[in-house]
């Protein structure tokens, strides 16, 4: 009888096969994660794509952005206003980057086809669209707050005005929305910082003591011409009288005291000259008058801290915008004639 043959190589085959499917099956696993990873790549690279491509802005636009708006309530305002594709997809890169608190209220630029990063950039700056406001060297608080009144793109009512001749005249940039009030504020502070940069430097032996009476002095030179390269001859003029002990003798001062600053519409009269009952007729009062007349600008200011040495006393029109300057009365009283006669040929020409 043979030898009987063992069936020991059967659970050697079972072993073989089921590791050869545990290897098929982590090759589909690493197959699958590949195909996950590789979808998930390049869906990122797609979105990232989106991110950077051009928008739908057809022009120019510009997007006003509400304050306390939050990152959802912007990014559908962003495409209901046609300036991003998704909504969504804006919101989701936003937040990835850590953005979404950086996002700035107010009226911003918006290029035409600007990507969404780009307008994420816009809109994180804080760069709004900027409006000149102007208030003109020599209006008086009431005017200056009237042209701040006038600028539409504020918001808000002035509540509180400060003293005649306490704003600086300059362009002011404002952003949509700004308040009035933080405007007139600023022009306050600018008033402020400009005094406390230019009073240590001032002139010595001046005839008064106080940043005060210097805004008094040089709102007075600031109504009296209107020519840059006079302010600080007419400031000369003014602190040599005062030094003297002589009256200012300015017309400007008698407006300001029957209108308070708002245009006499005609001459003075001489009763006006003569009336001691307006306590800014520098004809009849020494010395500077109780409050500014207006609000000086810088050049102004700075003329009455630092006037050139010279010996004017008198000044009067010439007749071509300007003023002819006089040393002595004599002098000053040839001036007047020759003015007065100016002024009479323009009459019978007209």
């Amino acid at each position: 009888m043979g030898e009987t043959q063992t069936p020991a190589t059967k659970p050697e085959k079972t072993r073989g096969g089921f590791a050869r499917l545990l290897l098929w099956l982590a090759g589909i696993v690493v197959v699958l994660a590949l195909i996950a990873a590789g979808a998930a790549y390049g869906g990122w690279v797609w979105i990232n794509q989106q991110f950077v491509a051009p928008g739908p802005a057809a022009a120019n636009e510009t997007v006003l952005l509400p304050r306390g708006a939050g990152l959802i309530a912007i990014a559908n305002q962003l495409e209901r206003e046609d300036l991003v594709e998704d909504a969504r997809l804006f919101r989701v890169m936003v937040m990835i980057d850590g953005g979404d608190r950086d996002l700035r209220a107010g009226e911003f630029a918006i290029p035409e086809a600007a990507s969404m990063v780009e307008i994420y950039d816009i809109l994180r700056s804080g760069q709004t669209i900027q409006y000149p406001v102007t208030a003109a060297e020599g209006l008086t608080t009431a005017m200056i707050a009237r042209v701040v009144e006038a600028a539409d793109v504020l918001t808000g009512e002035i509540e509180r005005l400060p003293a005649e001749g306490a704003l600086l005249p300059e362009t002011y940039l404002v952003s949509r929305g700004d308040t009035r009030q933080a405007v007139i504020d600023r022009m306050q502070a600018a008033q402020d910082a400009l005094i406390e940069e230019l009073w240590p430097n001032r002139a010595d032996d001046l005839p008064f003591d106080t940043p005060e009476e210097a805004i008094i002095l040089a709102s007075v030179v600031e109504k009296e011409t209107g020519i840059a390269h006079e302010r600080p001859m007419v400031a000369s003029v003014f602190v040599n009288r005062l030094r003297r002990g002589m009256r200012l003798q300015s017309d400007p001062t008698i407006i300001y005291g029957i209108t308070q600053g708002e245009p006499l519409g005609r001459g003075i009269r001489r009763s006006e000259l003569d009336s001691t009952s307006n306590p800014y007729n520098t004809y009849q009062i020494d010395g500077l008058p109780p409050t500014p007349i207006a609000n000086p600008g810088r050049d102004a200011i700075a003329a009455v801290l630092n006037p050139p040495e010279g010996e004017y006393y008198y000044f009067v029109a010439d007749g071509t915008g300007g003023h002819a300057f006089a040393s002595t009365l004599a002098e000053h009283n040839r001036n007047v004639a020759r003015w007065r006669r100016i002024e009479r040929e323009r009459a019978q020409g007209g």
